[in-house]
């Protein structure tokens, strides 16, 4: 496989920067906060035996996933250690040399990556970059060929906060099933939707539908390192378990451990990092507003992140000066393989106000020199 250019180009920055103003994961938390949700649990946790746990996730762990659903029992559930594995595990597992998917564009690069390096062609099925981030429905039919075997889509979207509606999935569905493809929904933002309607995931949807999703961006707790898929065909999840264990084999007992105590409080921990976001949001809307001659910014309706236009120029060059000269980390759209005109903005991180306050301090001197 290529390099994946957004994780290398974080490794270069990520823990020796002040302000990630580019994270698409929001405000962590302390092992003390989410134990303190339930009396006794930190005792519980002492007491837990190191060893191996389940390769497809502990019982109780994948029932707690399984509540998310509203078709989807515990044997539907496997989990992972990090989304990102569901991805690798999903694109080994259902798709071989030859074949031909269509991923929704711009994506994260596992999405295309790991399909291409194993044969298969890709098509990108572009959104709507200068609109709301909206892929065209029409589109879709149109790239489907005979050798099509599965539409991948993200939503809500990272990096453009596009959140599909009720309508544009129903004919997404509809396409997918006509055809007998699989559809992969990647949903790690599932449940941060503001102004857009929280819609039925994937694998409640369709038959052929795999959910994935994961505790790192709706849920802000990105170091325990648990993500999931979620799937009614039999055979697919079969197929997926047996790659698995040439992977991770199993999760980390205490990563399950708390996984699932977070899960049991799956509304508290989802609203708390919406309660960030929405604070952040009219800050951003205020930062964007005074800058109008740099950025083109259209609001996301969901997720962590936003995906403006850089308008003086290369993005690439912008982000390399902001990072060097003022230790603020943006993410030009190179790193997406969209072009150098666009931006990733994260407002899930409670240090937003600080981060654009440098931002705007920089760009006025770069404005005075």
């Amino acid at each position: 496989m290529r390099p994946f250019a957004l994780e290398r180009y974080f490794a270069r920055y990520e823990f020796n920067t002040r302000y990630l103003l580019c994270a698409s994961d929001p405000e962590t938390m302390p092992v003390r906060e989410l134990l303190a949700y339930e009396p006794g649990a930190a005792e519980r946790l002492a007491e837990l035996r190191l060893g191996y746990v389940e390769s497809r996730g502990g019982a109780a762990l994948r029932s707690a996933i399984a509540s998310l659903y509203e078709r989807c029992g515990a044997d539907s559930v496997l989990a992972h250690s990090g989304a990102e594995e569901a991805i690798f595990v999903f694109m080994n597992a259902a798709l071989r040399r030859g074949d031909h998917a269509i991923v929704q564009f711009p994506a994260y690069q596992s999405h295309y990556s790991v399909a291409e390096s194993i044969g298969v062609e890709v098509s990108r099925w572009q959104s709507d970059l200068a609109g709301e981030g909206s892929p065209d429905i029409d589109e879709l039919e149109r790239l489907v060929r005979p050798q099509t075997r599965a539409i991948v889509l993200t939503t809500p979207n990272n990096p453009t906060g596009y959140a599909f509606d009720r309508p544009q999935m129903e004919r997404i569905v509809a396409v997918a099933r006509r055809h007998g493809l699989w559809l992969l929904g990647d949903e790690v933002y599932r449940g941060t939707e503001r102004e857009a309607e929280t819609i039925p995931a994937v694998a409640d949807w369709y038959e052929r539908g795999v959910s994935l999703a994961g505790l790192s961006k709706a849920h802000g707790l990105a170091g325990l390192r648990i993500g999931w898929s979620c799937t009614r065909d039999g055979a697919l999840y079969e197929r997926m378990a047996a790659f698995k264990d040439y992977l991770s084999i199993c999760n980390s007992a205490p990563s399950e451990f708390l996984a699932e105590l977070a899960l049991r409080h799956n509304a508290a921990l989802i609203g708390r990092v919406r309660a960030i976001t929405t604070q952040n949001l009219p800050q951003l809307d205020d930062f964007f507003a005074r800058r109008s001659q740099f950025f083109a910014w259209r609001r996301p309706r969901a997720g962590t992140t936003g995906f403006p236009r850089y308008l003086a120029g290369s993005s690439e060059t912008f982000c390399a000066r902001a990072v060097r000269e003022a230790g603020v980390l943006l993410l030009p759209s190179s790193a997406f393989d969209a072009g150098d005109e666009h931006i990733r903005f994260g407002y899930g991180r409670s240090d937003l106000p600080g981060a654009l306050a440098t931002l705007d301090a920089f760009i006025d001197s770069e404005t005075v020199s």
